[in-house]
């Protein structure tokens, strides 16, 4: 069995650009950044995909987790400040895996049409994990096309894709028809909480091919993001 989760931590310049509330909660910068790399290190999961991770919070991770490997992609663009200046040392903002065991990076790029979103790909054993971040609106279905071309190119190997894919499950399961997108139970808190009934709150997904999700469930992240934490576990089909 392999247990993966994937979150959304909220980079600090966008949460201030949006006015999110964990700017408003969290004043230090570095406070939060220390409460969600506490949260990060606590878990069990095996693999982690994060998203909105600032080099504040990557440097964090990569210290408090000697033991783990951790792989990361620099999207191109920069994070702009737009309303107050940014708390941090390293503004870049980065799409990364946390790994229970060594992995290799075979695709690292952000998407051609939104150089702030984007997918990382690592090898590990027989296994492929994607982390990935799509772009809101219409832009995402393009961006989902291009996934399941990657998929396709990678036909041989079981695949996992975690991460914020700014879309409904149905919309996820209808570009990727060979995966899997894991249910969630009606019980369990939205991945996007927000106030708005006419928007999607289930915007992160954990999507799999080649394995079956045996369980699936949703975490509350308190006020340490905008995002809650996606977790599941899986197996590979055949062996029990």
């Amino acid at each position: 069995m392999i247990t993966v989760a994937t979150w959304n931590i909220l980079h600090r310049i966008h949460a201030d650009n949006w006015g999110e509330e964990a700017p408003h909660r969290w004043p230090d910068e570095a406070a939060r950044i220390t409460a969600v790399t506490e949260w990060i290190a606590g878990r069990t999961e095996q693999i982690i995909a994060l998203q909105e991770v600032s080099g504040d919070l990557l440097n964090s991770l990569r210290i408090a987790l000697p033991d783990r490997t951790v792989r990361f992609f620099r999207y191109p663009r920069m994070p702009t400040p737009r309303r107050v200046a940014a708390e941090l040392t390293e503004p870049a903002e980065y799409l990364a895996l946390v790994l229970d065991e060594p992995g290799r990076v075979v695709a690292a790029e952000a998407f051609p049409d939104d150089p702030g979103k984007g997918v990382l790909a690592v090898r590990t054993g027989e296994l492929l994990v994607v982390a990935t971040h799509l772009s809101g609106a219409r832009r995402n279905r393009g961006q989902l096309d291009r996934l399941a071309r990657f998929a396709r190119s990678h036909s041989g190997l079981p695949m996992i894709v975690l991460g914020d894919f700014n879309a409904s499950r149905d919309a996820v399961a209808a570009h990727l028809p060979d995966f899997a997108v894991a249910e969630l139970p009606d019980t369990a808190p939205p991945t996007r909480p927000r106030p708005d009934p006419n928007r999607s709150r289930d915007i992160d997904h954990i999507v799999v091919r080649g394995l079956t999700v045996l369980d699936a469930g949703v975490d509350d992240s308190g006020d340490r993001s905008d995002h809650n934490y996606l977790h599941a576990t899986l197996e590979t089909r055949g062996h029990r």
